[in-house]
């Protein structure tokens, strides 16, 4: 069943674009992160152009984490002065984000840019989170127990600001920097960053795991909202039709991938998340070395087709 997307301004199929939004969202639920590294460049490879596919995921990720986010907040999982610091930084990146992203337009630079950042981002992380799952996986196995936690050079800047919910007393720089970071990267690329954003409150600032999702999915829910409305106003890119259909297979298969991940071993998540990621990475730089020209070209291809 086809259907035509207004924005994207070509057919696709319904059933093809619903089931890529319900495999995301079985990636979203069973990782417990939003899913645009992944839905992006799904999008990307079936033909949506990478601005139409980034400025619409913004909404689907959006929409998917106000309800994780609506969890979290009535177990009392976030933690509200550390999101509030958080998006002092998101949304002023989101902002820069948006901008640089239709400076780039203009320029006709934007595609390649999205496919180089990709590429870098998701096989920098993905290896990173593959090799940490991989050892922690083996400590597991030795019985071996992981090392301590000890404080880094981070926790010695100053303007620091006490966080009840968390229990840390932290400076307010790295976490403004850190919002800064995620909400450009969003904006550009069209991913929640909650992938980047955990393993960073995490291991560097230090921030108990009892309140870091939670705290993550406001700072993604906040940003991606902004990114959605200044892409809209802005750039005219946000295909609302194509955000709907993604929208409703995403709710639907993150259910089933909530459940499956809480049969899985901690390790053993971070893993295959890592491998993921890394696996998308390196398809990027398949598409950019080997055929260079058909990351861009599909789009045509698919409307002639």
């Amino acid at each position: 069943m086809q259907l035509y997307l207004p924005i994207a301004d070509l057919p696709v199929n319904v059933f093809l674009v619903l089931a890529m939004g319900a495999a995301v969202g079985f990636v979203s639920g069973m990782f417990g992160i939003g899913g645009g590294f992944l839905m992006t460049p799904l999008l990307i490879f079936i033909g949506i152009t990478p601005a139409v596919a980034v400025a619409s995921v913004a909404s689907h990720i959006a929409a998917s984490s106000f309800s994780g986010a609506l969890s979290y907040w009535r177990r009392r999982a976030i933690d509200p002065a550390l999101a509030s610091m958080l998006l002092c930084g998101g949304v002023t990146g989101t902002a820069l984000g948006v901008w640089t992203f239709t400076q780039l337009r203009a320029l006709g630079q934007l595609d390649l840019m999205i496919a180089l950042s990709y590429v870098v981002l998701l096989t920098a992380v993905g290896s990173l989170m593959f090799s940490e799952g991989l050892r922690a996986l083996m400590r597991t196995r030795r019985g071996t127990v992981p090392p301590r936690r000890t404080h880094n050079w981070i926790h010695g800047l100053p303007l620091k600001m006490r966080f009840k919910r968390s229990k840390i007393y932290l400076s307010v720089i790295p976490v403004v920097v850190v919002g800064i970071m995620i909400g450009f990267i969003g904006a550009i690329m069209g991913i929640g960053g909650g992938f980047i954003l955990v393993p960073i409150m995490i291991y560097l600032l230090r921030v108990p795991t009892s309140t870091v999702i939670g705290t993550s999915m406001v700072l993604t829910l906040v940003t991606m909202l902004f990114a959605t409305m200044l892409h809209a106003v802005t750039n005219h890119l946000v295909d609302a039709v194509l955000a709907l259909i993604l929208m409703v297979g995403g709710v639907t298969g993150a259910q089933f991938g909530a459940r499956a991940g809480q049969r899985i071993r901690g390790e053993q998540l971070r893993l295959l998340l890592g491998l993921l990621i890394l696996s998308v990475g390196i398809r990027f730089a398949i598409e950019l070395v080997i055929q260079p020209s058909d990351l861009f070209t599909i789009r045509e291809m698919g409307v002639s087709g």
